[in-house]
């Protein structure tokens, strides 16, 4: 049989649509990157926000109005789960379900799907799951060249007011140290050069079982077993969980990137409050700068919601002035969406969305200024650049302070092959990317 998956959102998505494509691959099914020439289509799709449910409902609109006789469309993921069988009566056409704690399954689905055919009926399959119960402890790796995310643990057990994640994933379980090591130690083994460590929240790592400060140990074990691992990545660490021990280890450490991805959603202690968010914004001014005082060339990235219910323009200014103040070497800015079944659904003081929309531009358009003179900082460095690619003479790659598809890029004069690191002298800056001239003849 030929499958063709399609993803949609965030890393973890991808991981989980590597590991399907992986379970297909070894009961001897063919991927496709033609939808055409496939007998299964498998969307994996995303329901975090309301564009990025849009975006999954078109996907599959197009596939089914692209669907010929004989092949089936699954629709895996975050959005079944979420709206269970009334995805199938939004979008006619839709032949299966499966949901995020069910992608080992997708073998067996395929597989009824298949008997279901040849009976000449309808299958009209599903595979939810228990949306009360934690998922499963199997997550996996996905890779993109020369790196790899690897995901440590799935679901949350967050009480954000705004965010249906775990609604959708169910409450956090960390998955056991030693299957991440050894999955480290095989993606250097072949090949790999950075590791990412993606998870709803990296720093709850092991809070499920008990263990409140696991995540410095985890990283410990990864780099014990893959020595040669070049570059080991955080994202998506919460401000209440980074510890000190954590930033001991990061300091102590030049294979861990001088980089943290640490999402703060606000700045007003009101608003943060009513997004059951760490409200003390001076424990998180001393958070930041306990970072940087232990690692003085760390990037920060972090991300802000605008326009929450009840968003004065007092706390849109805190959170400004907080902007200003705090200086991010890189930032995202999302107007907020309603999201059913939230705490946050039900609050009052909805703002209207130009107004939205006039806060994230504004925002985002400090934030820029801001990239820019971080960047600007950069000029005379010379930054060690893993390669993703090349064409046209020249070379693009990221330094340790750019995180895959969400930051910047470098581009520098060469024909080098992705995968190498190569030591660049920058020589220029815009908001986003750098630019510079590599000092050996790579």
């Amino acid at each position: 049989m030929d499958f063709y998956v399609e993803t949609l959102g965030c890393p973890k998505n991808e991981v989980d649509s590597q590991a399907m494509a992986r379970e297909l691959a070894a009961m001897g099914h063919r991927a496709v990157e033609d939808p055409r020439r496939a007998d299964a289509l498998i969307v994996n799709t995303c329901g975090f926000v309301e564009d990025a449910r849009r975006e999954s409902l078109a996907a599959l609109r197009r596939l089914v109005r692209a669907k010929r006789k004989g092949q089936w469309l699954v629709a895996a993921g975050c959005l079944p789960q979420y709206w269970g069988e009334s995805l199938s009566k939004r979008v006619p056409g839709i032949d299966a379900l499966i949901g995020t704690r069910r992608w080992s399954e997708i073998g067996a689905l395929l597989g009824e799907l298949e008997a279901a055919s040849e009976r000449r009926g309808r299958a009209a399959l599903l595979r939810l799951g228990d949306p009360t119960a934690a998922p499963e402890g199997r997550a996996g790796f996905a890779r993109q060249g020369a790196s790899a995310y690897l995901k440590i643990a799935d679901g949350c057990s967050a009480p954000c007011t705004f965010c249906a994640i775990p609604l959708i994933k169910g409450p956090a379980a960390s998955r056991p140290v030693g299957e991440i090591a050894a999955e480290a130690a095989s993606l250097v083994q072949e090949g790999v050069r950075e590791i990412v460590l993606i998870a709803q929240d990296t720093t709850a790592y092991g809070r499920d079982r008990g263990e409140t400060d696991s995540l410095p140990g985890l990283i410990d074990s990864i780099l014990h077993a893959a020595p040669g691992l070049t570059w080991l990545r955080l994202m998506y660490a919460y401000p209440g969980h980074a510890t000190a021990r954590l930033i001991e280890r990061m300091a102590a450490d030049r294979r861990i990137c001088h980089y943290l991805d640490l999402p703060l959603q606000h700045a007003h202690p009101a608003v943060l409050r009513r997004m059951m968010r760490p409200a003390d914004v001076d424990r998180t001014r001393r958070l930041i700068d306990d970072l940087r005082a232990a690692i003085p060339d760390l990037a920060l990235r972090s991300t802000f919601i605008v326009g929450f219910p009840g968003e004065t323009d007092a706390e849109f200014e805190a959170l400004v002035a907080f902007l200003e103040e705090m200086r991010f070497d890189h930032a995202g800015v999302f107007c907020y969406s309603l999201e059913e079944g939230t705490a946050a659904a039900a609050l009052p003081g909805a703002i209207p969305e130009p107004v939205k929309t006039e806060r994230r531009e504004w925002l985002m358009g400090l934030q820029q200024q801001i990239s820019r003179e971080r960047n600007v900082a950069q000029i005379g460095r010379t930054l060690e650049v893993l390669v993703e690619g090349q064409g046209d003479g020249l070379a693009v790659g990221r330094t340790y302070r750019d995180s895959p598809e969400v930051d910047g890029l470098v581009f520098f004069p060469g024909e080098v092959d992705a995968g190498a690191i190569v030591p660049v002298q920058i020589t220029g800056a815009a908001e986003y990317d750098l630019f510079g001239e590599a000092l050996r003849d790579p």
